[in-house]
């Protein structure tokens, strides 16, 4: 274990799998206090043993970030236990494609609410915990769809670029209270995502959670005079 992130409390939803599941463990790997926030307690249970099993620290907490509720309950959860909120990461995600022809409106709607909706929703939830502290980062998660044209995926677009836009948004509302929101642009990830869409790209010219993690934990352990503003990470390999 490192200590970039010694005595800070991090809370990161999606963190049952993927992206959200790597950046937990690595942020933990880094001395944080790491609260996963999933849907699945069986993937939450497995989370935390491992960040446990490998000396760091996690509160589980189950919880759906469509739920406005959920959230106000989890951040209240976090910061009675752990006195504080240092970090917030809004890596839960779903996607699904197909030609704007061939889906209906019903069909955006996971996306525009997980996607979009939770996170701004998440990001609402810790600020006055932040502001008080006059402390705390939030890193929100985009995608390379955002700015490469991909067929498919228009509506899954169109909810990233939405993060994008009220990510920089809100970083310049909270410049002056010492809040600092970030993103953090992946290109294509091996994980669990790609397992339904068939004649995907090759995974193994992908990135790994694990490479998103190391820019997640960069992005985070800047000194606070440094600003957080937008990291791109692409496979080498030249895909997405």
């Amino acid at each position: 274990m490192s200590d970039a992130l010694a005595g800070q409390v991090a809370i990161v939803t999606g963190a049952g799998r993927g992206i959200g599941r790597a950046i937990a463990m690595a942020f933990a790997a880094e001395g944080a206090v790491v609260t996963l926030v999933s849907r699945t307690r069986a993937d939450l249970a497995s989370v935390a043993g491992d960040i446990r099993d490998a000396g760091g620290r996690a509160l589980a907490i189950p919880a759906d970030v469509t739920q406005d509720s959920a959230v106000e309950a989890v951040v209240e959860q976090a910061a009675a236990e752990l006195g504080r909120i240092d970090i917030l990461v809004t890596a839960a995600g779903v996607a699904s494609f197909g030609l704007l022809t061939a889906t209906k409106p019903g069909d955006w709607d996971a996306m525009l609410s997980v996607n979009l909706r939770a996170a701004m929703v998440c990001c609402r939830a810790v600020l006055p915990t932040m502001q008080r502290q006059r402390r705390g980062t939030i890193l929100n998660l985009s995608s390379i769809a955002t700015k490469r044209v991909i067929p498919g995926c228009a509506a899954y677009a169109a909810t990233k670029a939405g993060v994008a836009a009220f990510t920089a948004v809100l970083a310049e509302e909270l410049r002056a209270d010492g809040v600092r929101v970030g993103l953090l642009v992946p290109g294509a990830v091996d994980t669990p995502l790609w397992d339904t869409i068939p004649a995907g790209p090759d995974r193994s010219l992908m990135l790994r959670p694990e490479d998103v993690a190391r820019a997640a934990v960069l992005m985070v352990s800047l000194p606070p005079g440094a600003s957080l503003e937008e990291l791109t990470i692409l496979p080498a390999g030249g895909i997405l």
